[in-house]
């Protein structure tokens, strides 16, 4: 993601090489689900979503991307 700290929103870019259900979430510090953005059918691309976080406090958060072959997970910082 960029900016990463950011405040109040960040882009998350990703790739998809073929065809697939994805699933892109943002969790707490705890693991509760702050937001969805993305959960259908994607064709293969390059794909880039904003998440604006105004109403989430600072703090460590994850984004998770899920596209039923690979999971992957990174840490994003939010600074108020």
């Amino acid at each position: 993601n960029y900016p990463n700290p950011f405040n109040p929103a960040t882009v998350i870019k990703f790739d998809i090489a073929k065809s697939s259900n994805v699933r892109l979430s943002v969790y707490d510090i705890n693991g509760k689900e702050m937001s969805n953005l993305v959960n259908g059918h994607l064709a293969p691309g390059s794909y880039e979503y904003t998440l604006d976080a105004d109403g989430f406090p600072s703090g460590v958060y994850f984004y998770k991307l899920d596209n039923g072959n690979t999971v992957e997970t990174k840490r994003m910082v939010l600074l108020k």
